[in-house]
């Protein structure tokens, strides 16, 4: 059990702070579901360790390298974490090896995690939080990857807070940069939870994920939309953009859902769909209606992927 505050209760594995790393005072004190046109939210200026509210840097370039034969996990795991901001008798240094510091926060080890792409809002270290406290310790390492052969859509409904959010689209000729983030059993359980319009699945065949350095990991899980991707007149898939920017799009050339929804700007449709469930399941059909939605055969709907 936690408690309210989202702290676990008295462990031997004492909870982190780390004075300047917080998330507010990084200025990603805001997460997408309590200010739906933040979405997809605030990214991490680079990789790093997302621990009891606080946000920690990792340098690629490791000290204590594992053998060449060693997986990425493995590998990634001898990242140097700054813990420069820490009390120095916390970890007993400006800087240890990211499995040293799971380890002493009591949470699995590289090797014991689920890599799992985040496509939208889960790249947000808020939104993270948000999704964990009172489930699971936020201690999260939360990777940059390349990524070949996917990009980040729209997905073809509207979220319970009122927001258009992401969903993967396969584009073979693709290449961009998302955050990967590393889940032990009990994290992962509670992101599932989190996501009722999508399935966890592995990524497909066509498309690769790429650690700098490392090389591509063999197994990677993503959030596959139940919906399919918004596409725009011409039956293109629709980036994923500002929420502001995407819905003034989608209201200026979906041509009955200003009317449906009443909606004239983006404020207004977000405050009408997140009271009223109705209106957000007659958005989704709508656009079905218009023909504005692709499903992709290779990421079907189907049910959680195990552990």
């Amino acid at each position: 059990m936690h408690s309210p505050s989202g702290r676990p209760p008295a462990s031997p594995h004492p909870w982190i702070t780390a004075p300047g790393r917080e998330l507010r005072s990084l200025g990603f004190g805001d997460d997408p579901i309590t200010r739906p046109l933040t979405y997809p939210g605030r990214l991490p200026p680079g990789s790093g360790l997302l621990v009891d509210g606080c946000f920690l840097g990792l340098q690629g370039d490791h000290r204590s390298p594992s053998p060449r034969s060693a997986g990425p996990a493995a590998r990634t795991g001898r990242w140097m974490l700054d813990t420069s901001a820490v009390p120095p008798h916390v970890f007993g240094g400006p800087e240890v090896p990211l499995d040293d510091a799971l380890q002493f926060c009591g949470r699995p080890l590289m090797t014991d995690r689920r890599p799992v792409l985040a496509v939208g809002s889960n790249g947000s270290p808020a939104q993270i939080v948000r999704k964990l406290a009172g489930r699971a310790r936020v201690v999260v390492p939360m990777t940059y990857a390349r990524v070949d052969g996917l990009v980040a859509g729209a997905s073809a409904h509207v979220s319970r807070p009122g927001y258009v959010p992401a969903v993967p689209v396969l584009d073979p000729g693709a290449s961009t940069e998302l955050v990967v983030l590393w889940l032990d059993d009990e994290q992962l359980a509670a992101v599932d939870a989190t996501e009722p319009n999508y399935h966890r699945t592995l990524l497909p065949a066509s498309a690769a994920v790429s650690l700098p350095g490392l090389g591509r990991l063999r197994a990677c899980d993503l959030y596959a939309g139940r919906h399919g991707c918004l596409v725009d007149e011409s039956g293109a898939p629709i980036r994923l953009a500002g929420q502001q920017e995407l819905l003034a799009r989608l209201l200026t050339t979906s041509p009955g859902l200003s009317a449906l929804t009443g909606a004239r700007t983006p404020e207004e449709f977000v405050a009408r769909t997140r009271s009223e469930p109705g209106l957000r399941d007659a958005v989704r059909l709508l656009w079905r209606r218009e023909r504005r939605v692709l499903v992709q055969p290779e990421l079907p709907a189907g049910p959680t992927a195990a552990p």
